[in-house]
């Protein structure tokens, strides 16, 4: 019986086999090398990728199954991840669009704000409210002007907890009209050791412009009179 020596063939043989798994892994590198380059790895990449792979695997131990699944996973994943990209970047410019008609509707408009100062036409009357934190048997108001000067005190006498509106009908203690400008509003009242206690005040200011942020943040609306500016979220009414 001949004896024939198989070891320069299987020699070859996983030398060829050595050399085309070396040429698959390159092909594979260069498929990434080119897909990628300096961006991130998108959809149209990944699948590439994996194209690839499958063409230039070991055909002596083929891609395992669940390997296989894994991947599909991961670029189902990522299909989900740009179609969300996508909707999240439609919902921000509808947002902004929402934004910017919203705010070419506020200008002009009387608001009410939480605030101490309020630039008032004293030609005509004016309301205010005070936030009263619990039952209270005496409620003033101290309206001063621009140079510190006592113009009215109202005196609203015994609130229960909730909003105390006030009114003020432009005119000093004396009953004579006070000139138009800005003015203070101070609320206070006495706890039960006779203290003086502040509380907070809320009145009107008319929009006179809004500020869009570029960040997809809260709108601010600028006041009139240089009375500064709020947050959309900080007006608890908007008039006429």
């Amino acid at each position: 019986m001949a004896i024939v020596d198989t070891t320069s063939t299987n020699t070859a043989v996983q030398d060829l086999f050595n050399t085309k798994v070396t040429t698959a892994q390159n092909n594979v590198a260069s498929t990434a090398s080119a897909a990628t380059g300096n961006q991130s790895l998108g959809k149209d990449a990944f699948l590439q990728l994996l194209v690839t792979q499958l063409k230039n695997q070991n055909p002596l131990s083929p891609q395992d199954n669940g390997a296989f699944v894994a991947q599909l996973a991961q670029f189902s994943s990522l299909e989900g991840i740009n179609t969300l990209n996508d909707s999240v970047n439609a919902i921000s410019s509808n947002f902004s669009s929402s934004q910017a008609l919203q705010a070419s509707s506020l200008v002009g408009r009387s608001i009410i704000t939480q605030t101490d100062k309020a630039l008032v036409d004293t030609s005509k009357s004016m309301t205010g409210s005070v936030a009263v934190t619990s039952a209270v048997g005496n409620v003033s108001v101290k309206i001063t002007d621009a140079n510190g000067n006592v113009v009215r005190t109202i005196d609203m006498g015994a609130q229960s907890a909730g909003t105390a509106d006030f009114i003020w009908d432009g005119k000093n203690d004396a009953g004579e009209v006070a000139a138009a400008g800005t003015y203070t509003f101070n609320a206070t009242t006495k706890n039960d050791a006779g203290d003086s206690v502040a509380l907070v005040t809320s009145l009107p200011a008319t929009v006179t412009s809004v500020t869009l942020s570029k960040t997809g943040g809260e709108m601010v609306l600028n006041l009139a009179g240089g009375m500064g500016s709020v947050k959309l979220s900080q007006i608890q009414t908007i008039g006429t």
